[in-house]
């Protein structure tokens, strides 16, 4: 007994480790910043081999379902919207505002949903550099009858869909809590 008494008295003195929050925090900034790496290096790549309204098969072949095709868009992602440029670029400084605070905000742990916030802000910046250092922002991804995309914009799709994912699945469990609270009850 006196051995149980101790053991529960070393628990109470040695609380459980946490991390600081800002180890935590800095894992939607991280992914965020290899979202940008990655987006202009691809972009400048592009803006440098290929002309602008040409295009490059790398398998001839497949060249009517995928090729990189480069192309400027003054709009919003997939060419939405053209020529609203800076009103898009404003609207990505809010918006990564806004998820900066809120992954600051956040409670601990939560690690997809700071990857889907990471993979946007990283989208939203890097299509906002492109309309400051550009005026346009540089599409290359070319699958058939999509609109011409870059890896901002993928980028951004992803964090979405990972967003929408954790929603659903949240959304079930929710619905899943009253039903086993009823059954549990009287």
């Amino acid at each position: 007994m006196e051995e149980g008494q101790q053991i529960e008295a070393r628990y109470e003195i040695e609380p459980e480790k946490e991390y600081p929050p800002i180890q935590q925090h800095v894992w939607m900034i991280l992914v965020g910043a290899v979202v940008i790496l990655a987006d202009q290096f691809s972009k400048r790549i592009v803006e440098t081999a290929l002309p602008v309204n040409h295009f490059w098969a790398p398998i001839p072949e497949i060249a009517s379902l995928f090729k990189f095709t480069h192309v400027y868009n003054t709009g919003a992602a997939f060419g939405l919207f053209s020529g609203g440029g800076m009103v898009f670029g404003i609207i990505a400084l809010i918006v990564s505002g806004v998820l900066v605070y809120y992954n600051f905000h956040l409670p601990p742990g939560h690690l997809l949903l700071r990857t889907a916030l990471g993979l946007q802000l990283g989208g939203a910046l890097g299509n906002f550099i492109d309309r400051l250092r550009l005026g346009h922002v540089t599409d290359f991804l070319d699958f058939g009858p999509w609109p011409v995309f870059n890896v901002a914009d993928t980028s951004v799709v992803a964090g979405v869909v990972i967003l929408g994912y954790l929603m659903w699945q949240d959304s079930r469990q929710q619905q899943q809590m009253p039903a086993e609270a009823g059954d549990s009850g009287v």
